[in-house]
């Protein structure tokens, strides 16, 4: 795994996400109350971007039909999604948020 810088946390307000492109992987990133999440920015069930969703309870909404996902786990939790995204460990450190991404072998 390699840990990889993708935003500045004065980037990313509050309860705000920003998409970033990482390894050719569209990866939302999330600020949630402080605590950032990062998952898979296309929905599992119809391709839309996630980062566009509506956030509360930590999930977000997909903005197309509806489906829920929890952020901290990728998670689908109500239709019509049926399958997970896949989600990123974040860090920080005083300026800068950083996921862990596998390395392709």
């Amino acid at each position: 795994m390699g840990k990889i810088k993708v935003l500045n946390i004065s980037d990313l307000e509050n309860n705000q996400s920003k998409v970033v492109n990482v390894e050719e992987k569209s990866i939302a990133v999330f600020n949630v109350d402080g605590e950032f999440f990062a998952i898979d920015d296309k929905c599992s069930h119809a391709d839309e971007s996630l980062s566009e969703g509506e956030v509360y309870d930590c999930k977000v909404e997909c903005p197309a039909h509806g489906a829920e996902f929890d952020l901290k786990t990728g998670e689908a939790l109500s239709p019509p999604a049926s399958k997970g995204v896949t989600c990123y460990q974040t860090t920080t450190d005083e300026n800068s948020i950083y996921i862990e991404v596998e390395k392709d072998a």
